[in-house]
Parts: structure tokens; sequence; C-alpha cells
């Protein structure tokens, strides 16, 4: 889900993730790099591994031999269109000054980054070196990263209303203790309000006064125990006046195809888990809407994750969160797998097999140079 985006939702585009400024050359290549992706495979199979080891006796993979695979096939379907949507709201968002290759370049690279980088700060905390290397010119970059952020939690802030009213208290797992469910419901709420807050703050920044904004942050990092936050706050402050002054003038029609994009690629993302499920137990269209809305919930908890990608997290909670649909533990231990490798280990995958083709390419040519860069860097 992917909190503070790119982004909640939790993968390339993360909640919730304030926009940081971007790497350097060295400091990009260090997150990318792809030893990276040894810890969290490790720490991913290795609970996917005890979830087996746990659950698995003679005949409980049974399902398996009657798999719907038009579901399957359906699940296939909805990522590639994901990642379409993807690829067309960043070409959208940018003006259309990347090509269609180039745009893909940047969701490979970005999905890599959150795949590797942890959850909390997702792909975003790479996005603009990574729109700066595509040659963008580096205001623009953190501009649109600032756009997707927004976009991205709207979307969390207006689905939240609508999955509690239909999932209601049964939003939570039964199988949670009553503390632990009165814990992850403060939890949730706690986020709901923050990233609402964050939000409007952005809408604020980005349309009506971004130097009372900045002004704002500065404020409040004042105190002393949040001093040592006072210039990563003004930092922020400056991207979102640069921010401002970079989207100023854009139509209605720009931001409808931005939102219609972003409500695409969110609801085809949480959609995911409802296709894997329907593809080897019974699945009715309420029961589907109901793993949709269970789906905000068990974010929140990927949200907490301090490890890359949620590795381990992510394949350890989900019992608890879908494993009533599945029937049996071995079954629903066999669906963490399948999830995650379509969802998580697949990016790992393309993002190593891609990197040094995107290397050899970008950095074969010089950053985007000018005073805007320039501005930005010293911010």
């Amino acid at each position: 889900m992917p909190l503070l985006s790119g982004a909640y939702p939790i993968s390339t585009h993360s909640h919730m993730a304030p926009t940081p400024g971007p790497p350097d050359d060295d400091g990009l290549l260090r997150q990318l790099r792809p030893s990276r992706i040894i810890l969290p495979a490790l720490i991913g199979l290795s609970v996917v591994g005890l979830l087996f080891w746990r659950s698995y006796v003679p005949g409980s993979l049974e399902p398996l031999r009657h798999a719907k695979w038009e579901w399957l096939l359906i699940t296939l379907l909805v990522l590639l269109a994901r990642d379409l949507g993807y690829v067309y709201r960043i070409r959208h968002v940018a003006g259309g000054t990347l090509s269609w290759s180039s745009a893909l370049a940047v969701i490979v690279m970005w999905e890599f980054a959150s795949c590797v980088l942890p959850s909390a700060a997702g792909g975003t905390a790479a996005a603009p070196a990574i729109l700066n290397r595509e040659g963008i010119p580096l205001g623009k970059a953190l501009a649109y990263t600032i756009v997707t952020a927004l976009l991205d939690n709207l979307y969390y802030v207006f689905m939240v209303p609508l999955v509690v009213a239909l999932a209601g208290h049964a939003l939570y797992p039964e199988a949670l203790i009553s503390a632990l469910v009165q814990t992850l419901r403060a939890v949730f709420i706690f986020t709901y309000v923050l990233l609402t807050v964050y939000s409007a703050l952005l809408l604020y920044a980005l349309f009506i006064n971004p130097t009372s904004v900045r002004r704002l942050l500065v404020r409040l990092t004042s105190a002393r125990w949040l001093r040592r936050f006072r210039r990563l706050a003004y930092r922020q402050g400056q991207e979102m006046v640069r921010a401002s002054a970079q989207l100023r003038g854009a139509g209605a029609g720009y931001w409808w195809r931005a939102v219609l994009s972003t409500v695409f690629v969110w609801t085809a993302r949480y959609a995911v888990i409802g296709c894997l499920i329907a593809a080897f137990a019974p699945m009715s269209a309420g029961t589907f809407l109901f793993v949709f809305a269970r789906n905000i919930t068990y974010k929140v908890i990927l949200l907490l994750a301090i490890t890359p990608g949620g590795s381990g997290i992510a394949e350890g909670a989900f019992p608890t969160f879908f494993g009533q649909f599945m029937g049996t533990a071995a079954m629903t231990g066999f669906l963490v797998l399948l999830y995650r490798v379509v969802t998580y280990y697949l990016y790992l995958a393309l993002g190593v097999a891609y990197l040094p083709r995107w290397v050899a390419r970008v950095f074969g040519k010089p950053q985007v140079a000018g005073a805007e860069n320039r501005a930005a860097a010293t911010a």
C-alpha cells in the first residue's frame, strides 16, 4: 500500500514515501547494484520454506491438479496491463518528453529500486535520478515524482472509505488476537490520517501556495527534538516550490488522464491476489471484492517493514490475511510463493537483467545540466 510515496500502495510506487533528494551517480548505482537482491530473496524464500515445512502433508496440494488456468492467464494479463499503465502514466506525467522505450526503462528501474530498497521508501528514493538519467532536467524529474506520489496517495485516501464500508470489521483477520487487531486498527487509522494530511499539504503546495508550506515545514521542525529534520523539511519544501512552478499551466486534460491512469494501475495492483485465489478456490464477485478490500489492510503491514521490498514480512503476514480462502495451509504457502514470484521476484530478475544495458546507455551520455539542475542539487 504502496505510505507517503509512488507509490502505498508497496513496490514501485509506495504510498507516503517523502520525495527525497536524488542520489548522485555513485549513490544511484549503489542503490541498484545487483548484489542487493541476495538478502531480500534469501529472507523471503526462507519464510516460504518455513511455511511449507510446517504445513505440508501428502495430498495437501491436491487442488493444484484442478487449477483454473484461465484465472492464471487473467492474472498475467492484469499484471501486464498494470505495468503498461505505469509506462503510460509516467510518459504522460512527463509531458510526452520520454519515448515509450525510455518510459519502460524508467518503470523497470523504478520497480527494481522498490524491490531492493526498504518498503517505506519504495522506488521513489531513486526515481528523480532515474528520470534525470533519461534526459529530464532534475527540477522537472522531482516535480514528476511528486505528482506520482500525490496521485498514488489520493487513490488511497479515496479508496479506504469505500473498502471500510464494504468490509467493516471483517477488514481485519479473525486469526489475529484481539489486542493485535486493536493495534492494527490504530496503525491503519493513524496511517490514513497521516496520508490524508500529507496529501492535503501536497495539493495546497502544488496548486495554491508552495512557499507557505515550505515555511510551515521549517517551523514544525524548529523544535529541539525535531531540529535534525529541519534541513530535510526545507529541501522537501523547496522541491514543492519547484514542482509547483513546473506544473503551472497544466490543463484539466493533463490531470484527468493522470488520475484515470493512476486509478487503473492501482486497481489492477490490488486485484492480483483475488485473481490468484480464484485460480485455486471458489470465488464469487462478493468474495473478490472482499479480498480486494482486505488487501488494503495487508499493505499497511508492509509499510512497517524495514526489509527491502517487505521481504519476509510480506510472506509471513500473507497467510493471516488470506489463508482462509485457500482451504489448507500448504495451499496457502504455495499461493504466497506464487504471489511473490509474479509481484516481486519477477521484478528482481527483470531489474538484474535490464540493469547492465540501462547503465551502459544512460551513463554513456552526460547528465542533463543547467541552472535548474544546479539549483536542485544545492537546495
